[in-house]
């Protein structure tokens, strides 16, 4: 039965539920579970598996940069100080949160929704991944000790995924494993740079989540939460387009818009300011001037930036060794010669090119920008 808390006198509903009411209020995303469920969250403070959560919280805790006086507050008080802070702020008992913190808006909060036969999961997601995206794996510069430690980081990626049916101890972990998956998989599609390696990201060094399941001894509990089963699919898809979205709104991360060449080679240390002075002096003072009048309309090249995307990949496949680094030199250089006759327009000269480009195994991206002065140069003769 309905009983919503003080809390949901204000602010505006993102989701209800006979189960649940998820409301936005300022700063807040608040879910007000309105009978038992199981909970598996990573809040500091009352995290893991518990049956006895009564709210989730996601919240904006800073602003993305520059923000030092709370970052001081939050190290002041400490995590479970922090996480008691919060609840005091929207008037919530501390021991029934389980809390998750971001500087990403939550004006930007994507809620998605997906059903099967008995079957409804909802994912609330808020991302951003211009600070810390990251590769499983990647070398890490923090090392938790006695003392602890704590740090923010302008990208998080939050999520909240409600299921409306009992599950089973391993579906409910099984349940995170797919969940991730659907994250990774968002993350895949915009080709998202890890900030730390040559790698594509999987999700961000501060990632958080809340799974909510009832407890309903009625039914009879989900025991599988995996690809194969159609609850995992309902996770998976809810997770990966609200993730999708909420990066669409928090950072500007449209598909077509990541047709640039430099999000597509950026990951290899392809920056605007290197490649502008890569230009400089391969071109003449004439044709450089004009590209760099043109250069949006360079750089997001359709047909251009499907050549970055083609080089990177092969690249790839070199680091991984998929193709042996002996091959790497005509591989790169075929790569190489599709940008050159892609920028000029000009398929015919494709041999041309390939002849007059040379790859450096030791600075492979040298070739991508003799790619680019040859093909602008060829453009306009």
């Amino acid at each position: 039965m309905r009983n919503p808390g003080l809390i949901f006198e204000m602010g505006e509903f993102i989701d209800r539920h006979e189960y649940y009411d998820l409301k936005r209020d300022g700063r807040f995303l608040i879910a007000e579970l309105l009978v038992p469920h199981q909970v598996l969250s990573t809040s500091a403070y009352r995290g893991g598996l518990c049956d006895n959560i009564r709210y989730l919280v996601n919240h904006q805790s800073c602003e993305g940069n520059g923000h030092d006086a709370r970052f001081a507050l939050i190290k002041q008080l400490g995590e479970v100080g922090y996480h008691r802070h919060v609840c005091g702020e929207r008037g919530l008992p501390p021991e029934a949160v389980a809390l998750m913190g971001t500087a990403a808006n939550m004006n930007y909060a994507a809620r998605v929704v997906d059903t099967h036969a008995e079957l409804r999961v909802c994912a609330v997601v808020t991302a951003g991944v211009e600070g810390n995206a990251g590769c499983a794996g990647d070398g890490a510069s923090w090392h938790e000790e006695d003392a602890g430690w704590r740090h923010l980081y302008e990208g998080t990626i939050n999520a909240m995924v409600f299921i409306n049916w009992p599950l089973a101890p391993g579906a409910m972990a099984r349940a995170v494993v797919t969940m991730t998956e659907g994250k990774s998989a968002a993350l895949r599609d915009l080709a998202v740079s890890s900030r730390y390696s040559q790698d594509l990201a999987t999700g961000t060094g501060t990632d958080q989540y809340c799974i909510a399941a009832p407890v309903d001894k009625t039914r009879v509990p989900k025991t599988n939460a995996g690809h194969h089963a159609k609850l995992g699919e309902l996770i998976g898809k809810s997770v990966r387009r609200a993730t999708l979205e909420a990066l669409r709104w928090q950072n500007g991360l449209e598909g077509s818009y990541t047709r640039s060449v430099f999000h597509a080679l950026k990951r290899f240390g392809f920056r605007e300011d290197r490649f502008l002075s890569a230009m400089e002096r391969r071109l003449k003072a004439g044709d450089f001037a004009l590209l760099k009048k043109n250069l949006k309309s360079v750089v997001y090249e359709p047909r251009v930036s499907a050549a970055a995307y083609g080089f990177a990949a092969v690249w790839d496949r070199v680091r991984f060794g998929t193709v042996s680094l002996e091959l790497a030199e005509p591989v790169l250089r075929q790569q190489a010669a599709i940008l050159a006759t892609s920028l000029a327009a000009r398929p015919d000269v494709w041999v041309s090119c390939y002849e007059q480009l040379r790859v450096d195994k030791n600075a492979f991206l040298e070739v991508v920008y003799d790619a680019f002065a040859l093909g602008w140069r060829l453009k306009w003769t």
